[in-house]
């Protein structure tokens, strides 16, 4: 046990966390089995991290943080070792890849069951369903997704200021104060354009090249946690991969499920099975009408986030894809995005229209949809700058 402390302490007192993380206040810390789910990059060890420093000294022996990837935790289960740490007054147990542990649901389960003043926060992949197929959990666990960084977490970061997140609401109804009093301090147009490149990965941060460390990442996502996590044989692999590579480079349409499945050599119901864990991965997103949803067909599959295409090769797409892709991916979070009559065009909780473009025309405007325009900071009474929304989260 002393190994796993020192190693905990080490961890905590050198973690580096430059941006807090909206979701460190949206999570009800009081429960006692709390997962949080998130995509490889998206910084949940570094979230963890930042909850003990946050609460905690690193010497404190109430709190510990465990990774199930260290070897031996494959002759230890999870609940063995929590009822160890649990009798040496430990109270908080947080634990990274927890889907690494064979049986891991009914693990916690136990935990839960034996030790009723220990807390549990752990963190795996955002493929996981918690509660859908893991049944042992579903009443006990509070489920959370951390998401990659959000455009106004990036210019926080880049710029070392403090801006808050704004819900849709008071954005759309307060845009030119909010606008008139961002651009007093930093012009985001200048940020933009690199954060669509490759903002939404914390790995942006390190000096190695970006678009390989997140092509190593995106094939860990189907390596390990698709095949894993569902349980798929490894000799599917190279269809999942094929399939992924074939939605990416035909861009933002409705999918051919029949020619698909021709492609990778399988059935159209196992094509559509795939392309929802892609999916679920957070390597994609499916856009649907409003009132549709999988197993249907989507109308639209789309990258999850425009910072992917860095590392697909070779791809053509231009700048309104790029855009329309972190439009999508930013309401995500907290909306129902859905595609409205036309591909451009997209329904937001079932209510409002949105439109991604370059510059407003006279014949845009008459239209009476939201325009999200990407080419300056215009704001109108329908208008407003698309980055704006990326202060959603």
């Amino acid at each position: 046990m002393e190994d796993f402390y020192r190693t905990h302490k080490y961890l905590v007192e050198h973690c580096n966390a430059p941006v807090r993380r909206v979701l460190m206040d949206e999570i009800d810390w009081s429960a006692r089995m709390i997962g949080i789910k998130g995509t490889r990059c998206v910084g949940k060890t570094t979230f963890l991290l930042q909850y003990v420093k946050e609460r905690f000294s690193s010497t404190d022996r109430r709190c510990l943080y465990v990774n199930m990837n260290i070897f031996y935790f494959q002759g230890r289960g999870i609940a063995d070792f929590a009822g160890e740490f649990y009798k040496q007054g430990g109270r908080v147990l947080l634990i990274d890849q927890v889907f690494k542990q064979f049986d891991w649901s009914r693990e916690l389960r136990r935990c839960y069951d034996l030790y009723p003043k220990l807390k549990i926060v752990f963190a795996g992949s955002s493929v996981m369903r918690l509660k859908r197929e893991n049944p042992e959990l579903c009443d006990i666990v509070k489920s959370y997704n951390l998401r990659g960084f959000s455009f106004r977490e990036y210019l926080n970061l880049r710029t070392g200021s403090n801006f808050r997140w704004i819900p849709l609401d008071e954005l759309l109804l307060h845009k030119q104060l909010i606008v008139d009093e961002i651009l007093t301090k930093v012009n985001p147009q200048k940020y933009f354009k690199e954060y669509i490149e490759h903002g939404f990965y914390p790995l942006f941060r390190e000096h190695d090249d970006f678009a390989d460390n997140l092509l190593k990442s995106m094939n860990m996502m189907t390596e390990v946690d698709i095949l894993l996590i569902k349980q798929i044989e490894l000799k599917y692999l190279t269809k999942i991969k094929k399939l992924f590579y074939l939605l990416a480079v035909a861009g933002p349409h409705a999918p051919n499920v029949s020619n698909l499945a021709k492609e990778i050599e399988t059935s159209r119901a196992t094509v559509m099975n795939y392309i929802k864990y892609l999916a679920d991965a957070r390597l994609i997103n499916m856009i649907y009408p409003v009132g549709q949803r999988f197993p249907k067909k989507p109308t639209k599959v789309m990258l999850h986030n425009p910072n992917i295409y860095q590392a697909i090769y070779p791809i053509t797409y231009d700048v309104q894809t790029q855009m329309e892709t972190f439009f999508v991916n930013t309401l995500w979070k907290d909306h129902k995005v859905n595609q409205a009559s036309k591909e451009t065009h997209y329904t937001i909780d079932g209510m409002r229209r949105f439109r991604v473009c370059s510059t407003v025309t006279p014949k845009l405007a008459a239209t009476g949809d939201i325009l999200c325009q990407y080419s300056d900071n215009t704001v109108g009474d329908k208008v407003l700058p698309l980055w704006l929304l990326g202060f959603l989260y």
